[in-house]
């Protein structure tokens, strides 16, 4: 009887501290989240027609996404190095491809959503909600807006830019996000 009340009390505490470390764990993790998107954010070079996104998994963070330079994408993962409890950085960020033909498809889609009505929010702010990737004539949109009516209005937009091969709408609705 004496040592299964040992046992009981042991395997209390081993489940307490195994909360206390996870729940730690979803705070460190948290805390780093918004180091890395603050990194991010903060590229001297980073636009609207870049995206990177990111993972946080314990010391680790995964960078993934599309960027216009390479500069972008190698600042990245030097300044995600730099937070405090990073040990390794996988950069799986993509370098988008020169050319014209993509250029003047950027251009053209921009033009387009920012001279329509309350859509030009997502694309003038330093740090757009709304980000617009073009790849080999391949359109895409990622990020936050505010509605639906918005979601579906650039979706709309998108289609009808001359010379775009495919639109993918990654557009999130979520008030709390959006510009």
């Amino acid at each position: 009887m004496k040592n299964l009340s040992k046992f009981i009390a042991l395997s209390i505490a081993i489940i307490a501290f195994s909360f206390v470390s996870a729940n730690a764990q979803n705070l460190s993790n948290g805390s780093m989240e918004r180091q890395v998107q603050k990194k991010i954010l903060s590229l001297p070079y980073y636009d609207v027609f870049d995206h990177i996104g990111y993972t946080v998994n314990g010391d680790t963070v995964t960078l993934f996404g599309r960027v216009r330079n390479a500069r972008n994408k190698k600042d990245a993962e030097a300044n995600v190095e730099d937070i405090p409890g990073v040990d390794r950085v996988f950069n799986h960020i993509e370098i988008l491809p020169v050319g014209r033909y993509d250029e003047q498809i950027r251009q053209d889609l921009y033009r387009k959503l920012s001279s329509t009505g309350g859509l030009s929010r997502y694309l003038w702010t330093t740090n757009p909600s709304v980000r617009l990737i073009v790849d080999r004539g391949n359109i895409s949109l990622e990020g936050f807006v505010a509605n639906r009516g918005d979601y579906n209005a650039m979706n709309v937009i998108a289609h009808g830019v001359s010379g775009a091969f495919s639109i993918t709408n990654n557009l999130v609705v979520d008030i709390g996000r959006a510009n």
